[in-house]
């Protein structure tokens, strides 16, 4: 993991150094959070690019199973809850819904041992059309069909999760056991601070009423070797912030040159 204030004191130490402009601490954490996205996104780019590329053989020089280190932190495993009924009573279409945080879906999977398929409403009608193609307990498909945010049965004006993944489980008669490996997204990246006796920011780890904030700050969830990329990536939004197109100019060309050099 990179550390977050590190990032940050760099970042402002180069903006600084000529007198460049400021970042504030939440124009940080957007840019911060939206770099790390970027980079988490590149990962799946280089790993699908690599897997057409002749792996070398040595435990160190492994492109391939280095980007599948920087995958794995993220990888996950956990139920899928079923939604049935909302506070008016019993929906039409029940459907699962998968946890907020799903990136990219691995396996989804019935008790624990069974694979069900993914399949579209079309190629669906016309399995269901069989008895020798139609779904089973034994042989179960899935559909996903856009996103969902529940309401919470038991609590009218709460919701269960937020513009979650909605899957439909064929035959209907599964309700339950279903759960799924997947790729969960990055936590957003948070500087978080105390205000000084002068108005300053002073930077703090750990969660408390006074900090801002409440949380505490939170770290970038990427491998230490992308902190020079990830410090290059926020300078060169930072440069778009304070309008300063030669720090925009050079952070661009020096993230170009890194990625010619990793891909060559």
């Amino acid at each position: 993991m990179i550390n977050v204030n590190d990032v940050y004191q760099t970042v402002l130490l180069i903006l600084n150094k000529e007198q460049r402009g400021y970042l504030t601490p939440n124009e940080f954490n957007k840019i911060a959070t939206q770099v790390q996205l970027e980079i988490f996104e590149n990962t799946f780019e280089d790993l699908n690019r690599q897997y057409r590329v002749l792996g070398v053989d040595d435990e160190y020089a492994d492109r391939l199973d280095h980007l599948d280190e920087e995958i794995s932190i993220f990888k996950e495993y956990s139920n899928a809850s079923y939604y049935s009924e909302d506070p008016l009573g019993p929906i039409e279409n029940p459907y699962f819904y998968l946890p907020e945080n799903v990136f990219r879906i691995g396996t989804i999977m019935y008790k624990g041992e069974q694979a069900i398929q993914a399949t579209n409403r079309g190629e669906y009608l016309h399995l269901n059309m069989s008895k020798l193609t139609r779904p089973t307990t034994n042989y179960p498909l899935y559909i996903q069909e856009g996103v969902v945010t529940p309401e919470d049965p038991l609590n009218p004006g709460t919701y269960l999760c937020e513009d979650c993944v909605r899957i439909y489980v064929y035959p209907e008669e599964i309700n339950k056991d279903v759960s799924l490996s997947y790729v969960r997204k990055p936590k957003d990246v948070i500087w978080a601070y105390v205000q000084g006796s002068l108005g300053q920011y002073q930077y703090e780890a750990n969660p408390g009423p006074t900090v801002i904030p409440n949380t505490g700050s939170q770290d970038f969830e990427l491998d230490d070797n992308l902190q020079t990329e990830v410090v290059l990536r926020i300078l060169a939004y930072a440069g778009v912030v304070i309008r300063d197109p030669q720090i925009v100019q050079a952070a661009t060309q020096q993230v170009a040159l890194n990625e010619a050099n990793q891909k060559s």
